[in-house]
């Protein structure tokens, strides 16, 4: 597993949008105090594609010898083709490589995961590439404070290799469409085509400035939707897997809001050393969150032991996810920078 993030790093105690004041108490509740911001020249696939490169020089991969490349995204590099095929190109995989992008974004890798590994169960690929991450940055509008200090960029890259004696996975993968318009991009898509109205700027309640390309937040729902939906999935998945949640060394939560996940943490009573945080350094990473925190704060244990991990992505969609998987002595180098 490797994550790699823009070299640019940001304050939110430099958002000057908002008083001093408020800007404090964000960093405070909220828990973002640095954001990485990529270029206009960067792109997610830049990201995924760095940390795949190491990832595979550092396993001691041949490229030819990998048939399956998954991308996981909601910032694709372009409208088509898919980005998947582009990143195949780049890391030089054979054409007998199969590629496919998947569009989820909180809850990304955990679905990616599964659907990785049941592929390779299905067909009896031996190895596989899951690429996931997001340019969340390039969504948002300086003038909106319920997304601007939100959101950083990374991608990261896993790799996976078949083991009929391994420890199994187990996933518990959720959605509910009704509550779509909680997270929203509106416009630019076949649904709502760009059109004249569509970079016009309007101000809406609390004095919120976005246009219509814009990420739009409704933060309370989501924030009612994670503490009551998310526990019940992790519960849910800990017990299909036959174990309790003691069991567990590590609880690894989409890095959202920390005020939002500690939320979750007492709610199942997971003591604080359990629960790793990169929301302090990154922020909000979208569908590279999960992984990214298992490489900033665990990257040592990892490396070093074998461990126990629930993994849960959620938002976007509304979707949320939970994996119970056990990691022994992986290869996971140190954030990587771009």
């Amino acid at each position: 597993m490797a994550a790699c993030a823009p070299k640019q790093k940001v304050s939110n105690m430099d958002y000057e949008w908002i008083p001093e004041k408020e800007r404090k108490m964000f960093v405070k509740t909220v828990g973002i105090e640095f954001r990485h911001i990529g270029p206009d020249e960067h792109t997610t696939s830049d990201w995924c594609t760095v940390a795949a490169d190491r990832l595979l020089n550092d396993l001691g991969w041949q490229r030819d010898e990998i048939p399956l490349l998954l991308f996981v995204s909601q910032s694709p590099d372009y409208y088509l083709p898919a980005t998947s095929l582009l990143v195949q190109h780049r890391l030089g995989l054979s054409m007998n490589c199969m590629a496919f992008d998947i569009n989820l974004g909180c809850s990304g890798f955990v679905y990616g995961l599964s659907v990785a590994t049941s592929m390779m169960r299905s067909t009896g690929f031996k190895k596989a590439l899951l690429l996931a991450g997001d340019k969340s940055s390039a969504s948002t509008n300086y003038k909106d404070k319920s997304t601007y200090p939100l959101f950083g960029d990374a991608g990261i890259a896993t790799a996976l290799e078949l083991d009929d004696t391994a420890e199994p996975m187990l996933f518990n993968l959720q959605s509910d469409g009704s509550r779509a318009e909680a997270i929203m991009i509106p416009d630019c898509a076949t649904r709502n085509p760009m059109s004249p109205e569509t970079y016009l700027e309007q101000q809406y309640e609390g004095g919120l400035i976005r246009h219509r390309r814009n990420l739009a937040l409704d933060g309370l729902s989501v924030f009612n939707f994670s503490i009551n939906e998310v526990p019940e999935n992790i519960k849910a998945t800990a017990e299909a897997a036959g174990n309790p949640l003691e069991f567990y060394d590590y609880l690894v939560l989409h890095q959202a809001n920390r005020l939002m996940t500690e939320q979750i943490r007492r709610k199942l009573k997971f003591p604080p050393e359990k629960v790793p945080y990169s929301i302090q350094e990154f922020g909000n990473t979208s569908s590279a969150s999960v992984p990214l925190t298992i490489c900033w704060d665990t990257n040592e244990a990892v490396r070093t032991s074998k461990k126990w991990f629930l993994m849960s992505g959620f938002g976007v969609g509304l979707s949320w996810a939970t994996a119970s998987i056990c990691l022994d002595h992986i290869v996971c180098p140190e954030v990587m920078y771009l």
